[in-house]
């Protein structure tokens, strides 16, 4: 549910080296997850050896110091402490043959000497310009957070009154189009929805892209005032029905659409791609426990892990102060490590450094929201029709204890119309697949499969009859 990030800080470096010259701009292409990032060495001579600087063009960033740099026998590391970065490689000719570090995680990048473009990755199914229906860029207030967020309004026609859905995304930081792993679902969506009659409003999550606002401090609870705004906006459209306003909303996105729908009589249909059904904590557990199992981790090794975040995942749900429950997260990351000498604390980083790393995560606001939050409250309240579906080999929200999960709720709270299918081989992204594994998702050329999109389409053109 979440995406990398790449962090970039600023800060000075400076490095010691003899021998073949090494100054002058370095280009490699940093591939993670399916995102490629483009960065920039430079390196220039000064007195006491050389200083260089860090570009990430696609970030906008340019001129960033390193804290460190070393060359020595062919050898050379740079070193961004702040960020946690470090990039190891060795100079062959014109080219230096290295890996790229963050965080813990390794990825393998070289540098040139000449520019790098990024590789073009095929995806057929995402739509091109010019579209056969009319495209609107378009902005709404949140009130209640008081920021503006920006979006794409696509109607089939500039004319007409149409019935519209919100597109709502799932975890982390996302742009309208949902980009992540090289992939753009929402547009696909979108474009499709509308090519078949159906309005529809996607949007930057609040601190994305054109909007504004904060997203590390947010919630899905503050998620779920976008939504609010988003459908206040679409009020005030005269190319809106009004009376046919839908959610669809992808993992956490749908949590967000089930909130929303709970305490608003403006929504008509809800449907939730992969959303989930049961608490945050079980849900995280359930999670690693698959994707560990399909990267080949061993029973014991699963098992230890899976006994330590449980541990952690109580303390939060039994917390209510934040400050306590980071002290005694932090004890038990420390008692963890303490009892299993095999634990690989990241090049670069110190025990105190990394335990903080994991502290921080488990404790911001969003995932100590996430972890207490069971969608159930909110499901037994939604009364408008609801579609819930997965595919058969989600292993970040498992398809057969999400859907009954939510059929369940929504049943308990007198929901007559519902409808759950589960389609066979079908991803979190709803692409088909092998393992169902997120180490997939960019190496697959589909973007969403054809029978859950015709699916999904149909079903909402029932509802806005």
């Amino acid at each position: 549910m979440k995406t990398i990030s790449i962090l970039l800080f600023t800060i000075f470096i400076s490095f010691t080296s003899q021998a073949q010259d090494i100054t002058g701009q370095w280009n490699g292409v940093l591939k993670v997850q399916g995102i490629q990032l483009r960065l920039v060495f430079n390196v220039s001579k000064v007195e006491n050896g050389y200083a260089s600087t860090m570009d990430s063009p696609d970030q906008g960033a340019k001129g960033i110091p390193v804290t460190k740099t070393s060359f020595e026998n062919s050898k050379i590391k740079f070193e961004v402490s702040n960020a946690m970065i470090q990039y190891d490689g060795e100079l062959q000719g014109n080219e230096i043959i290295g890996t790229f570090k963050q965080g813990g995680q390794a990825f393998p990048m070289n540098l040139s000497r000449k520019a790098i473009e990024k590789e073009i990755v095929k995806r057929p199914q995402e739509p091109v310009k010019p579209y056969s229906y009319y495209s609107e860029d378009v902005t709404f207030q949140n009130t209640t957070a008081n920021i503006t967020l920006a979006g794409t309004l696509t109607l089939p026609k500039k004319e007409g009154k149409f019935p519209v859905v919100v597109l709502i995304s799932g975890s982390g930081p996302q742009n309208r189009d949902e980009e992540l792993a090289g992939h753009k679902p929402f547009l696909l969506i979108s474009d499709h929805l509308t090519k078949n009659g159906i309005a529809v409003l996607r949007y930057d999550d609040r601190g994305v892209a054109q909007s504004k606002g904060d997203f590390s401090s947010a919630t899905s609870a503050d998620f779920a005032t976008d939504v609010e705004s988003a459908i206040a906006y679409l009020k005030t459209r005269k190319e809106i029905n009004k009376n046919k306003i839908g959610l669809v909303g992808h993992s956490e996105g749908g949590i967000i659409a089930s909130m929303v729908a709970s305490r608003s009589k403006d929504v008509s249909f809800i449907i939730l791609l992969a959303g989930t059904g049961i608490q945050g904590d079980q849900l995280l557990l359930l999670q690693q426990n698959l994707i560990a199992k399909a990267n080949g981790a061993s029973e014991t090794e699963i098992n230890k892990s899976l006994a330590i975040n449980a541990k952690i995942f109580e303390l939060v749900v039994k917390s209510d102060d934040n400050q306590k429950l980071k002290m005694d997260v932090t004890k038990e990351i420390n008692v963890a490590i303490k009892n299993d000498p095999t634990t690989t604390i990241p090049n670069g980083m110190t025990q105190e450094q990394f335990v903080a790393l994991q502290v921080n995560q488990v404790t911001s606001p969003w995932m100590d929201y996430f972890i207490k939050y069971n969608p159930a409250s909110a499901l037994e309240k939604v009364k408008c029709p609801v579609l819930a579906v997965n595919g058969e080999k989600d292993l970040q929200v498992a398809p057969k204890e999400n859907l009954s999960a939510i059929k369940n709720a929504l049943i308990k709270g007198g929901n007559k119309d519902v409808t759950t299918i589960e389609f066979p081989n079908l991803n979190h992204l709803f692409q088909e697949s092998t393992t169902g594994s997120p180490n997939e998702y960019a190496s697959i050329e589909q973007t969403f499969a054809p029978i859950a999109l015709d699916e999904i389409t149909k079903w909402i053109v029932k509802q806005t009859k």
